[in-house]
């Protein structure tokens, strides 16, 4: 799978040099101007006049030498890259971005401090590039581009494009459900019963005491229970059994994904789809505030 390392090359390596070298592995790439935007398209493509790069909104051929199209002008073609129009787009780049979706890869972008906590607590480990103001943890694997899908969290695969800031620490790892999840829209909640659990405000500090082992362990295997013994109302007993482990575990960063795909493996079983499992899973964090 695709690894965000550069060949390595002699002392002093321009722009051109690190986006010749993420090409080389397979990574899309594509000159950003000062301020991190794009390069505008050239008056020939100026309003997708000229159809726009194949996978826009309108697609069509096009075959402008220059930078135009934004993500969508990202290449791993080494002659494109070099070109005399691409060549003098370099000298005035301030930055080297790629297209995740392209290379397989989807970026997490935590903005501040607080997203990053949150994505520590929250999502699966894996690599970490530090940006300027948080970080960027990047999955393998491939989903929809959203933005703002929680404070300071924006996703960026498909259709987007991300600054190239360093190869990063850490193992790369699969993108997990829950990452899934952030971009599931809200357009059909489901609603809890009239006996739905009552949710209890967040606590504040102190040890938490769900971090016994046999304690969440436990939990996790009643709500796998509750699920299971369901003989009606099923898509209500999930979503109310999300809600309790969430209300739970949700805010002290015990579950782990290992515990997700349990209660969705459980919910599953009893024949809910995976895009219902998801959905019950992001409207009970809504619900709570998560």
């Amino acid at each position: 799978m695709t690894q965000l390392t550069p060949i390595r090359r002699a002392p002093g390596p321009c722009l051109l040099d690190t986006a010749l070298s993420l090409s080389a592995h397979a990574v899309p790439v594509l000159p950003l101007r000062a301020g991190k935007g794009p390069f505008g398209n050239c008056p020939a493509c100026k309003g997708n006049a000229c159809g726009g790069r194949p996978n826009m909104k309108n697609p069509g051929p096009c075959h402008c030498p220059g930078v135009c199209h934004a993500w969508a002008a990202a290449t791993t073609d080494p002659a494109v890259l070099t070109s005399a129009a691409w060549t003098a787009a370099w000298r005035r780049a301030a930055a080297v971005a790629y297209h995740p979706g392209a290379a397989g890869l989807t970026v997490v972008d935590l903005d501040n401090a607080a997203a990053v906590d949150w994505a520590r607590i929250a999502l699966p480990a894996t690599r970490t590039v530090p940006t300027t103001r948080g970080e960027h943890w990047i999955y393998r694997g491939t989903m929809s581009s959203h933005n703002a899908v929680r404070p300071g969290v924006d996703i960026k695969s498909t259709m987007a494009y991300a600054r190239y800031l360093g190869p990063g620490t850490g193992t790369m790892t699969a993108l997990p459900d829950i990452v899934r999840a952030l971009a599931v829209k809200e357009a059909s909640p489901v609603r809890p019963a009239s006996d739905a659990i009552a949710v209890p405000a967040g606590s504040g500090g102190g040890e938490c005491p769900h971090r016994t082992p046999a304690y969440l362990d436990r939990g996790i295997a009643m709500a796998e229970q509750r699920i299971t013994e369901a003989r009606s109302a099923v898509h209500a007993t999930v979503y109310r059994t999300f809600l309790a482990v969430l209300s739970t575990h949700g805010r002290c960063g015990c579950l782990t994904d290992t515990h997700i795909t349990r209660l969705f493996t459980a919910a599953q079983t009893k024949g809910e789809s995976p895009r219902h499992c998801t959905d019950a899973w992001t409207n009970a964090r809504t619900t709570l505030g998560l």
